[in-house]
């Protein structure tokens, strides 16, 4: 028997706020297997260039990320969002082993099941350098900056 994940579809401009920040909490830890939990277990990913299939390839593909992206903070806020479905923007910034700060900006869409878990995420991302002093994104609510 498949465990609920609250919130769960259909989703009300309530509920899919709730579902935006509950992911943009679990990333925020870094912690793989956390954030894993959140997907189906035959969960698809489109990620850049990238097709992840299933939580295990999400654990290798969010350690191998974050060992990469270094001191990586997110934040996300609601676009839209269908009974089963929520689209979000995002921005995230992170350090490489270099020293070099990066901000990451995108859009996902994600599709959820019955038990409120995520069945399909696709990203579109791109990335800008920046230096530490232009650093601007931390957890939490609110709206992200415009630029």
């Amino acid at each position: 028997m498949t465990e609920t994940r609250n919130p769960i579809p259909p989703f009300t401009a309530e509920t899919a706020a709730r579902k935006v920040q509950a992911a943009e909490d679990a990333w925020n830890t870094r912690d793989p297997e956390k954030v894993a939990q959140a997907y189906s277990v035959d969960t698809v990913w489109r990620n850049r260039d990238q097709t992840i299939t299933g939580r295990d390839q999400v654990i290798a593909f969010l350690t191998t990320k974050w060992d990469r992206e270094l001191d990586y903070q997110l934040r996300k806020n609601l676009w839209t969002f269908t009974d089963d479905q929520i689209a979000v923007r995002f921005q995230y910034e992170w350090h490489d082993h270099d020293g070099q700060w990066w901000r990451s900006y995108g859009n996902e869409l994600w599709r959820f099941d019955a038990h409120g878990y995520m069945t399909h995420r696709e990203a579109s991302i791109n990335d800008r350098p920046i230096s530490q002093e232009e650093r601007r994104i931390t957890p939490g609510r609110g709206e992200l900056p415009t630029w």
